[in-house]
């Protein structure tokens, strides 16, 4: 059974959105290391107000590539827990079959899984947004009170987006609106273990993607599951409630470390 964690944040965060996870675990006496994206390895402050200019030109591939390397130095296949565009980077690891287990929360699916209605008006801002495929773009408040974490109360959302928000490069939604970068072999026989975790009232990747992302996944036969969380948002690693998903993503992957590939 493995007892590192790594943890893989999603767009318009940092690492910190995994910090209540990540106490929660070491004080379970797991190792828990959650690095940053590359060039995204600033103080908050910074990030906002001067960005890194190669985070404008990051690719998918690139950050994988990233997390694969750190990976390969770890003593041991580490959990892999990921949120969001974390978790389509979960589940490109996995398909590389590194790691022991993968959680993808409110997942980014990849190529072969259409978005949904309400996760189109979600990436609206990014995909209309002039030459946004070269830029480093902010998220508007507007957008995470509406679409990120619509069942906070005001004063919450407020507070929420001041503590944890920074800008995300746009080229990342181009690519995932394009299929680049983010196929897998659904079919993989060596795949790890994974569970997907989708928020019931989630408008940034509806849970009926995540949905569909399941089925596929099932063409393997490595451990697949999925779990529905009723009332939670894409804020889902933060809101009211958070402990439920966290001790249901650690125990999971902790078991599911014990899963023999059936013989073929």
């Amino acid at each position: 059974m493995s007892r590192t964690v790594m943890m893989i944040h999603g767009a318009w965060l940092t690492p910190a959105s995994f910090d209540r996870f990540r106490e929660r675990y070491e004080a379970r006496g797991f190792a828990c290391l959650a690095p940053p994206w590359p060039y995204m390895d600033r103080p908050i402050d910074q990030l906002r107000k001067d960005p890194d200019p190669r985070l404008a030109r990051v690719t998918i591939g690139e950050i994988v590539d990233h997390y694969a390397a750190i990976v390969n130095t770890l003593p041991e296949p580490p959990i892999l827990m990921g949120h969001s565009f974390g978790g389509l980077f979960v589940q490109l690891l996995l398909d590389r079959r590194l790691g022991a287990a993968g959680v993808a929360i409110d997942p980014g699916t990849p190529r072969g899984v259409l978005p949904g209605m309400d996760t189109m008006l979600s990436s609206m801002p990014v995909l209309l947004a002039w030459n946004g495929w070269n830029r480093v773009l902010t998220m508007q408040f507007e957008t995470f009170a509406s679409r990120f974490a619509q069942r906070l109360s005001p004063a919450e959302m407020r507070a929420a987006y001041d503590q944890y928000i920074v800008p995300a490069p746009g080229r990342l939604y181009w690519q995932a609106a394009a299929g680049m970068g983010n196929a897998l072999n659904y079919a993989n026989p060596s795949r790890p273990p994974l569970l997907l975790i989708a928020g019931d009232e989630d408008r940034t990747i509806q849970p009926s993607m995540v949905d569909a992302a399941y089925r596929k996944h099932r063409k393997s036969p490595s451990l697949t599951e999925i779990e529905h969380f009723p009332g939670r948002t894409h804020w889902i690693l933060n809101e009211p409630g958070w402990e439920e998903v966290a001790d249901r993503a650690i125990e999971w992957a902790t078991r599911s470390t014990t899963f023999v590939l059936p013989a073929t």
